[in-house]
């Protein structure tokens, strides 16, 4: 690989690994704080957490739609088009987040016992969800804006943007969950609170340095042609699709791992929390990905746009392969970090080595997938994810795990030889190039 390409590979992905490991920050710097506050506190904020982000995986979807979109017209020269998609997904969000809102918002108090019913969760929960909940429409603006400034090769104001965003959120759970500075104490309640205002804290900013960067190009003035706003939405929709399919996924796999025993199902918790950290330098590779596919499809350089998902693929082989080394020569010290009892620790050190193993393997998945996505194949990447891990993983898991007693260990071996398959797929579908003559 030429060193000019790889550089441009790291300019645009380290600004977007950078915003991540900073939202990686804010979680652990919130459940400690929240922590303080006992285990019903702490359970409502993690179960309310997961049910925020399967409300909102929907409505997540309009960044992988901003960002194919304006990334292809980046690539034709034309940066009035390009703010023109993210005028019409600013227009979307506005018109369809409260309308989702106002609906999860109803949904809460009744629903919320199914997930748990320990009264004291459901108490500290439901005005936590509710809050977070009432801030969707920043989410949507805020992803939107996300998708742009990466596509056109700005995702070092995506970067600072979150991290003063996470700093504000921790500010004001300080405040407001603790009453510091003459506010109330609210615990749980003031840690979803701290969460809203930190979201319309980001927007306020995006929309600001949208004005100062890219008003000339008419942000805020023009506006999406019809077929436009069909090609944006065709492309967000899939995503979001796929988005709710993954979360809710990661749920029934939880299920499915909590009928084997609680310890197991610790030891899974700690097994995802930590593939959650790792796979980030693959995500921004892979957001990185999508922008340069993107851009060499919108310059008509079909050739370029099939090498760059190969180049990105090196990189982040080799960059997962370094991470994954630690979980596999020594999984019990990383596993200790979280893990205090022995027997638990022996349950997860097989699938950790499992985990560092297959990670060399998700990131060329992570590398095909996000080009399928900046081509615009959001259709394709949505079934080969979604049938992967419906109708492959999580009912033959259902089966070697709780059924036939093969434990955690069968759970995680049979996930590694899925996603192995999910790889391969994207990978056989980006040699095949249908993806070439994808038109957005």
């Amino acid at each position: 690989m030429h060193p000019a390409r790889r550089n441009r590979i790291f300019s645009l992905a380290l600004p977007i690994i950078g915003g991540m490991v900073s939202q990686n920050l804010l979680n652990i710097v919130d459940t400690a704080m929240v922590g303080f506050l006992g285990d019903a506190a702490l359970a409502a904020v993690g179960l309310g957490g997961f049910v925020v982000f399967m409300c909102q995986a929907l409505i997540l979807g309009i960044s992988t739609g901003v960002q194919t979109s304006a990334a292809r017209r980046k690539g034709e020269g034309n940066a009035e088009r390009a703010v023109a998609i993210l005028n019409a997904a600013l227009v979307l969000v506005l018109i369809v987040a409260p309308i989702f809102s106002l609906v999860l918002l109803q949904l809460v108090e009744p629903a919320y016992p199914y997930l748990n019913s320990d009264p004291a969760v459901i108490e500290r929960g439901v005005p936590y969800i509710e809050w977070r909940l009432g801030a969707i429409v920043f989410v949507g603006m805020n992803f939107a804006f996300r998708g742009y400034w990466n596509a056109l090769d700005m995702s070092r104001l995506y970067m600072t943007t979150l991290i003063f965003m996470h700093a504000t959120n921790i500010l004001l759970n300080y405040v407001l969950i603790f009453g510091h500075f003459g506010a109330p104490a609210l615990g749980v309640t003031g840690a979803g609170m701290a969460s809203a205002i930190s979201m319309a804290v980001g927007t306020t900013i995006y929309f600001y340095l949208g004005l100062k960067h890219v008003r000339n190009e008419g942000f805020l003035r023009c506006m999406a042609t019809p077929a436009e706003i069909a090609a944006l939405v065709r492309v967000s929709l899939p995503s979001g699709l796929q988005q709710l399919f993954f979360a809710a996924g990661l749920v029934a796999m939880f299920w499915i791992i909590g009928r084997i025993s609680t310890p197991d199902l610790a030891a899974a918790n700690v097994l995802i929390t930590v593939f959650l950290f790792a796979i980030l330098p693959g995500l921004g590779l892979g957001l990185a990905c999508a922008t340069l596919v993107g851009q060499a499809m919108g310059k008509r350089e079909s050739e370029d746009a099939y090498q760059w998902a190969w180049d990105v693929a090196k990189v982040t082989a080799v960059l997962l392969t370094v991470l994954g080394l630690p979980m596999w020569l020594v999984p019990d010290l990383v596993s200790s970090i979280f893990i205090h009892e022995e027997s638990t620790r022996d349950l997860a050190r097989w699938p950790m080595r499992i985990m560092g193993l297959t990670l060399p393997i998700e990131a060329i998945g992570f590398a095909f997938m996000h080009g399928m996505l900046g081509a615009g194949d959001a259709r394709r990447v949505m079934m080969v994810s979604v049938a992967t891990q419906w109708l492959l993983f999580l009912p033959c898991a259902f089966l070697i795990g709780p059924v036939l007693g093969y434990g955690l260990l069968g759970v995680w071996l049979w996930q590694g030889v899925t996603r192995t398959i999910q790889s391969g797929l994207f990978l056989s579908i980006w040699r095949g190039r249908k993806w070439q003559q994808i038109e957005v």
